[in-house]
């Protein structure tokens, strides 16, 4: 019986290691000189990216086990929408030609096409079926269809990435897009995926925290998160996460990747605030990880630390990925925004969203 449990064992981390190794979605990893190149920042001790704060900690591998068991076999009622959420499509035609005022459009999660000064840019576009390495490993989203097919996107002059997790950095969206993408904006180490599915290295363009990059006009800074990285077991912390501040001509967006609560934000809206408009992560929380992702009464007050004259909860309404219930993030931000006084907007997936004439009331398709 002994040799039997060794040697399955034996055969589950062989085929472990040949997964990672051989499947693409895994993406790369640091080469050495990669680590000597980003041991100049801050954020980069003994060979991993840190927080500011000692946050995660590390977990034990019996703590492990109990968290996901406690994921994957804790039943919670509503934790999907009994149908289809609602989705507003869009002609590629009318986003190729498009040269009007800010605009952003939800593609759910996290994911967002913005266009700004006669530029369009995605923001972690994640436009696949199931945020995993692998379509079993992995619950489907709650829309079946997006608002535009990922082969039928336009001309894309830039895309920003937060970080290297499955629901925002996405294996396939990359593949599908990245002959059409002019520059890619990453926080530190996350060229080593792009490298390993195709990306020229002339495209991509890394930052820390707190350095910005121009794109004909669009000034694009990379800004602190508390948070974490790693596509897989043996590669946690080894690129760095971030928020993003955007500044047009006329209009500033803040756009928080995922983040636990904490001073960052503050800073954020002291050095580049007040923005007209800030999407802030809002789900995938729980009391076992309280520091990498926000409560949603701390989403609303994190609007008020940025300093944002509107918020939109994101990171939520697309993917089961915590304990809640699917509509708990946007009932609690909601009652939270109305006590603080913050504007939330909440478009359906799809619906374009105009920075100047952000809506006054709030349709609650969630209903």
């Amino acid at each position: 019986m002994l040799i039997a449990i060794v040697g399955l064992i034996v055969l589950v981390v062989l085929f472990y290691y040949a997964f990672v190794s051989f499947y693409p979605s895994f993406g790369g990893d640091l080469s050495e000189t990669d680590k000597e190149q980003y041991s100049v920042s801050e954020n980069f001790r003994n060979e991993q990216f840190v927080n500011v704060k000692n946050v995660p900690e590390d977990l034990s591998f019996g703590e492990m086990l109990s968290l996901s068991r406690k994921f994957f076999f804790t039943k919670v009622p509503n934790s999907r929408p009994e149908q289809q959420i609602p989705v507003q499509s869009i002609d590629s035609s009318s986003v190729a030609e498009y040269n009007g005022e800010t605009r952003l459009v939800w593609f759910g999660h996290s994911s967002f096409l913005l266009q700004m000064d006669g530029k369009t840019l995605l923001i972690d576009p994640m436009l696949s079926e199931v945020p995993a390495p692998h379509p079993l490993l992995g619950a489907k989203r709650f829309n079946e269809e997006n608002p535009l097919d990922t082969d039928k996107l336009p001309k894309i002059d830039a895309v920003v990435i937060s970080h290297d997790h499955y629901d925002h950095l996405d294996y396939k969206t990359i593949k599908k897009i990245k002959d059409k993408v002019s520059k890619f904006y990453v926080p530190l180490g996350v060229k080593v995926h792009l490298l390993a599915w195709d990306v020229t290295e002339e495209k991509i363009v890394e930052r820390d925290w707190w350095e910005d990059a121009n794109h004909d006009g669009i000034q694009l800074v990379c800004t602190p998160a508390q948070h974490f990285s790693g596509r897989k077991f043996n590669n946690r912390q080894s690129t760095l996460w971030s928020s993003w501040v955007i500044i047009g001509k006329e209009q500033k967006l803040f756009f928080s990747g995922d983040s636990g609560y904490s001073d960052h934000f503050t800073a954020i809206g002291e050095a580049y605030g007040p923005f007209d408009f800030a999407m802030l992560e809002c789900g995938q929380y729980n009391t076992m990880w309280p520091d990498i992702h926000m409560f949603p009464e701390e989403t609303a007050q994190a609007a008020l630390d940025v300093r944002a004259k509107a918020m939109m909860p994101i990171h939520w309404g697309t993917f089961k990925l915590a304990l809640h219930e699917w509509t708990d993030p946007i009932l609690r931000v909601q009652a939270k925004a109305a006590e603080l006084n913050v504007h939330l907007v909440t478009p359906i997936i799809g619906e374009p969203v105009i920075l100047s004439k952000l809506p006054t009331t709030q349709s609650e398709w969630w209903k």
